[in-house]
């Protein structure tokens, strides 16, 4: 490609670019540099010559004195790629290759968590991924080690370190046994990144009932429920109550309401009243037995 690039640019340049009273010239410099780094060329021959740096979404043009050296100063080439360097001069164009390199210091990173809301008490339930950027938005491509820290405010923080592989790195923590907002942070060479991970209860663990009259019907509540780990499932988490009673079965969902589920349903005696929230089946009642 930079070959092909070279001839097509050499037609060009000789046509378009006037150089008068100069010596054909070469030129010579670095394999790589830093993306962002200071770097010079050096030129030989006699006269005046036009220099062109051609890379991807930059070009670089720059008149030059043959037999000196050609400095560039910090930030001319910042984006990690290969590079063609021409040297138009008299009738000859000569041309060498440079790759510019990320640079090896981490200036941002990308850290992305997931998910940002789940259940408590869930094995590796948390994922964070991260992508290591130079100061110039190159994926830095050496391998760096990484630091993630999941602090919650009920349990000792869990840490892990992973090398980069090609610019990222990835673990998996656990979700706490407690409800609550956990800091997930990642670090690398000084330059950290936090996102906030909410951990809410679980589905409820187990359930309970008590009934009493209420005029022509049964007044039923339960228990304050909870998940297996004692937290108390949110409210809106819907219970459903169920009434069987001489061949036929009725029920009733709840929602949660501070903690606790409450319904009024028709008093039959020897009714059977069960109650149940997802897969979980709590106590049942025989009303009037």
């Amino acid at each position: 490609m930079s070959s092909r690039l070279a001839v097509l640019l050499s037609g060009a340049l000789v046509a378009l670019v006037p150089l008068a009273h100069s010596q054909s010239g070469r030129i010579s410099g670095p394999k790589t540099i830093a993306a962002g780094s200071s770097f010079s060329l050096q030129s030989s021959g006699s006269g005046t010559g036009i220099l062109y740096i051609v890379g991807p979404g930059q070009v670089v043009r720059k008149d030059v004195q043959l037999g000196s050296a050609i400095n560039f100063p910090a930030g001319m080439l910042y984006n990690a790629d290969h590079y063609l360097i021409i040297l138009a001069s008299n009738e000859s164009i000569e041309s060498i290759s440079l790759d510019v390199l990320p640079s090896d210091k981490p200036a941002t990173l990308s850290f992305l968590a997931k998910p940002s809301r789940l259940p408590v008490n869930l094995e590796n339930g948390i994922t964070g991924a991260v992508y290591v950027f130079d100061a110039y938005q190159n994926l830095v491509t050496m391998s760096l080690p990484v630091s993630f820290s999941l602090s919650n405010p009920s349990s000792p923080a869990q840490t892990r370190t992973v090398s980069t592989h090609n610019g990222a790195a990835w673990t998996e923590m656990n979700s706490a046994a407690k409800e609550g907002a956990a800091k997930f942070i990642a670090n690398a060479n000084g330059i950290s990144s936090e996102r906030v991970i909410q951990q809410v209860p679980g589905d409820p663990c187990s359930l309970r009932i008590s009934a009493h009259p209420s005029g022509q019907n049964i007044a039923l509540q339960t228990d304050p429920i909870k998940d297996c780990n004692g937290n108390a499932v949110p409210d809106g988490t819907i219970v459903t109550f169920t009434e069987s009673y001489d061949g036929i079965q009725s029920t009733v969902d709840v929602p949660v309401k501070r903690g606790v589920a409450q319904v009024e349903l028709p008093a039959r005696r020897g009714a059977k009243i069960s109650v149940a929230s997802g897969i979980v089946m709590g106590n049942e009642i025989r009303w009037g037995s």
